[in-house]
Order: structure tokens, then C-alpha cells, then sequence
């Protein structure tokens, strides 16, 4: 992607962004991409869970802008806490952005840049496509993460990355007391993060960040252990689990690891076809149409 296709932005809380012409997308809700950064990936992490001089070993799964990470390491800081970090990333040229972008750098203590920008030139920076990318982090490291943080372009922008297969790996990264956290309330991937062994609970973002009236949810938290009883996460409501009971919950799949984005939606669509032919799979409109739902974005 080329810097002519990023068009850079300002957010409603005055943090910087970007917006992706060549995907149609923005890199942050126009609500705020620092708020989003501490309420969807720092809050949930439940930083206070380690002691003082503990490592964390963290990925951070579409590095962006390095919103997400520059966020987790101030607060990290905060706490005394040191991460063994690694991330994923097609692009080189958002973070080039961010770095080069005043209001972007007034953003963040001095220290936080500057490890930023190391991270962005490291050894643990690992560039090209995020599928290719994941065995050599599986290779070594299944089982040693404590945090993702997942932050890729929406699923029906960038499927290749919300397939059951690269969740699967992801899930397979987590320690025991690892989280997987993201944005993301989409039916199909809470579902595939339960087919992939996880628990998962909704992030409850605090007033102000749901971009609209029939938003339920802050995002999604995942775990191999059971994330009852912690803070800023709740258990899937009613609406939700029957959600993940309709035609919206079928995964997205790239057995192959290699399918472009145009497959994989006519893939799922047919697979969701055929599902609604057998019988037994609710229509997502009829859930919505149930629970008083003109319209949703957790598709």
C-alpha cells in the first residue's frame, strides 16, 4: 500500500488515524483511536493482574499505526511492568505516518516513541502477510503469549485474517491466563474463537464508545481459562449467544492459508446457503427483527 492511498485523520477525541482508500476503510472509528486503544485492548488486558517487574509477552496482530501498542506500553510503564513484544504487519507505511505526525507524537511520553519506533525497525517486527508469518510465532512460541491484541480491518474487509484457521493459531499462542482482545463482536468470530477452545466474554466499553444505539458490545475477550468475574468483561447476554446461533455466525475459512478475499466471502456464502437449506440455522434478520434490531454492524 502506498502513502497515496492513506489518507490521515483526526478522531473525535483529536488522536491521529488513518483511513485505507485501497480497503474503504479507517484504521479507527472516527469515535477515537486512542479512547478505543485504552478501553478495547489496555482496560481488558487487566494489567493489575502482574506484579511489578513481571515480562508480558505480547502480540499485537496489525500493528497499524501502533496505536495499540504505544497505549499498552505507557500503561505498562505505569505499572512497572517490562514486554517481551512481537507483531504483525502487512505495511510499513502507517506507522511511518504516525511517527512523522506531530499531533500523533503529542500524543505519547518521549520513552514511548522512541520504543515504538524500535520495535517498528526490531527483529520482532514481522512483516509480509500475517498467515505466513504466524507458523514461525507457533514454531517456538505456542503457548507463551499473554496478550494479542487483534486489530485487523473488519471480516468482510479482510477475512484472510478472521478465518478459523489463523484464530485457531492464535488461540494456540496463549498461555492458559492468556487473553486474545479485539474490537471485533461479529457473530462468525466469536464463534470460530470457540471452536478454537477459547472462552470468550464481551467488553463492556464505557459510555460514549458505542458508535450507535443497537452496538451491544466494546468488543470480545478470549481465553483458555474462564473469564468470569473480571473486569471490564461480561458474559455473552441472551441476544448474544443466539446470535451465534444464526446464518451471521458461519465462520469465515482459508484452509490453504492463501485464499484471497473475494474467495473466502463466496465461500461462506455458499456455506451459509446451504445451512439455511438444511434447516435448523436462524435467519440473522428474523434475530434481529426479534430482538428489535433495524440494523447491526456485528455481522
Amino acid at each position: 500500500m502506498s502513502g497515496s492511498r492513506l489518507e490521515p485523520r483526526r478522531t473525535a477525541d483529536g488522536s491521529f488515524s488513518l483511513f485505507s482508500r485501497e480497503v474503504g476503510e479507517g484504521f479507527h472509528s472516527g469515535l477515537g483511536a486512542l479512547s478505543e486503544a485504552q478501553a478495547k485492548f489496555v482496560a481488558p488486558a487487566q494489567l493489575e493482574r502482574w506484579r511489578p517487574g513481571s515480562t508480558l509477552q505480547v502480540l499485537d496482530v496489525c500493528v497499524g499505526t501502533g496505536c495499540n501498542t504505544a497505549a499498552l506500553l505507557e500503561a505498562c510503564t505505569a505499572r512497572g511492568l517490562q514486554l517481551n513484544w512481537w507483531g504483525l504487519e502487512l505495511d510499513p507505511e502507517p506507522i511511518a505516518l504516525a511517527l512523522a505526525d506531530p499531533g500523533f507524537c503529542n500524543q505519547w511520553q518521549p520513552k514511548t516513541l522512541q520504543q515504538l519506533a524500535e520495535l517498528s525497525q526490531s527483529p520482532q517486527m514481522l512483516w509480509g502477510d500475517a498467515r505466513r508469518q504466524l507458523p514461525h510465532l507457533l514454531d517456538g512460541q505456542r503457548g507463551c503469549f499473554d496478550l494479542i491484541l487483534m486489530d485487523a480491518f473488519s471480516p468482510s474487509r479482510c477475512p484472510q485474517l478472521w478465518a478459523l484457521e489463523f484464530l485457531g493459531g492464535l488461540a494456540a499462542l496463549l498461555r492458559p491466563s492468556g487473553r486474545l482482545l479485539t474490537y471485533c463482536s461479529a457473530a462468525a468470530i466469536r464463534r470460530s474463537l470457540r471452536e478454537a477452545g477459547l472462552e470468550i466474554a464481551s467488553i463492556s466499553a464505557p459510555s460514549g464508545l458505542l458508535k450507535q444505539a443497537n452496538d451491544w458490545s466494546g468488543g470480545t475477550a478470549a481465553s483458555p481459562s474462564s473469564l468470569e468475574g473480571a473486569a471490564q468483561l461480561r458474559p455473552l447476554s441472551a441476544m448474544e449467544e443466539e446470535h451465534l446461533h444464526t446464518n451471521a455466525a458461519e465462520p469465515y475459512r482459508d484452509p490453504s492459508g492463501s485464499s484471497d478475499r473475494a474467495t473466502i466471502l463466496r465461500e461462506r456464502q455458499l456455506a451459509q446457503a446451504t445451512a439455511m437449506a438444511a434447516g435448523g440455522i436462524e435467519a440473522t434478520g428474523a434475530w434481529r427483527r426479534r430482538w428489535g434490531l433495524s440494523s447491526s454492524n456485528h455481522q
